[in-house]
């Protein structure tokens, strides 16, 4: 893959959106057991089975369910056989995501546009059908073994996409208020961050939109970097962080030790109504990181809110008995918490958000947030 400075002069803070993304379409994880990965999110998390494809449709080769809450498409996918490509993936890397899916307006357009401009296909755009009509997906590589789906499916009437058939009884189960997908992180090795803000910057036609150094993000202990990147009509953001120096190792790097490489390191979901998502999330069995101590509601929330003349609809009693983070910035503010890893390996986890006005990622929260994830790194003798 090789991005050129000839490509595209713009400052890397302008987008131009010839992409022309609609919004985030589904993210697909492949992992040992769909089945049971499935029924993990539908009754943790709130997700509804609504296709599936497998040995019962003629698939021989994997077993994927979609799963649906609001916006969200969450696909699980497992293989059959250990000679594939999905069984050497989750061989090296356990349960992760493999795709983020892009809704376009042209996938065969989208497919021919970033790789003109320097992306490495995986295929070019291929148009499958069935009664429902037809979805046309084309896919280019991106950080570690991570892939973008660019798709197609303006007037496709099925669950999914063909191969895929509805399961269910079609009555959505109790959600927990998920609505939406925010933001989607991925983890790349130091000195990578910038290389891959030059990626989406070139090829895909997005801006940066927030820089975080390591005075920024960082502890008595570790550190990392980020940057934001966002496509043109703000729907899609991907931040990406690589480690920096500090005294032990950091979360990004625990990430790719265990990952044994690149790739999404969480998955920030929006709710309207983050207490009753978090406590019906609790009461389901997620497990959420360790909150900060008391002076962090009693003393950082007040002041924070105090500089920026801020008030909060929520009751704060029970942010704080929740362990929600609160941080406020010159557009309004936002709450958010973060689950703990979701599988055996401390790499993929959840972010549930709620925005009352900013745009922002929680800078206020940094180091609370931090001190939190190096706790349970203590734990896991991995600090």
């Amino acid at each position: 893959m090789v991005i050129q400075d000839s490509v595209d002069a713009r400052p890397i803070t302008q987008e131009a959106d010839f992409l022309r993304l609609k919004a985030f379409d589904h993210v697909e994880l492949w992992v040992g057991n769909a089945k049971q990965a499935a029924y993990f999110y539908q009754h943790a998390f709130g997700f509804t089975p609504i296709a599936y494809s497998g040995l019962e449709t003629g698939n021989r080769k994997f077993a994927s369910y979609v799963l649906q809450q609001g916006k969200i498409r969450l696909v699980v996918t497992a293989p059959y056989h250990p000679n594939t490509e999905i069984s050497a993936h989750h061989l090296v890397h356990g349960d992760g995501v493999k795709a983020i899916g892009l809704e376009v307006f042209d996938a065969a357009e989208a497919y021919e546009v970033t790789t003109s401009r320097g992306a490495r296909g995986v295929h070019e755009a291929m148009t499958l059908s069935d009664d429902f009509g037809q979805v046309s997906i084309s896919a280019i590589e991106t950080y570690g073994d991570t892939i973008h789906r660019f798709v197609e499916r303006s007037g496709y009437e099925g669950p999914f996409w063909p191969g895929y058939e509805p399961i269910g009884d079609g009555k959505p189960r109790k959600t927990v208020g998920l609505a939406a997908i925010d933001h989607i992180v991925g983890n790349v090795e130091l000195g990578k961050m910038n290389y891959w803000v030059k990626f989406y910057h070139q090829t895909m036609g997005f801006r940066q939109l927030i820089h975080f150094d390591d005075a920024a993000i960082s502890t008595e202990y570790s550190a990392l970097m980020s940057k934001v990147m966002e496509n043109g009509n703000g729907r899609i953001k991907f931040p990406i962080n690589e480690p920096a120096e500090g005294r032990k190792r950091s979360q990004i790097e625990e990430y790719l030790d265990f990952y044994h490489g690149p790739g999404v390191q969480h998955i920030a979901m929006l709710t309207d109504d983050i207490i009753h998502t978090v406590a019906e999330l609790r009461d389901r069995g997620v497990e959420f990181l360790t909150p900060p101590p008391d002076a962090y509601y009693d003393e950082v929330i007040i002041q924070r809110l105090q500089e920026k003349n801020v008030k909060v609809k929520e009751d704060l009693e029970a942010i704080r008995k929740l362990g929600i983070l609160l941080d406020a910035d010159d557009e309004g503010y936002l709450l958010q918490i973060f689950t703990r890893p979701v599988g055996d390996r401390p790499t993929l986890f959840f972010e549930i958000i709620q925005r009352r006005g900013s745009r922002g990622f929680g800078a206020g929260n940094f180091k609370a947030l931090f001190e939190s994830i190096e706790r349970e790194q203590a734990k896991r003798g991995t600090l």
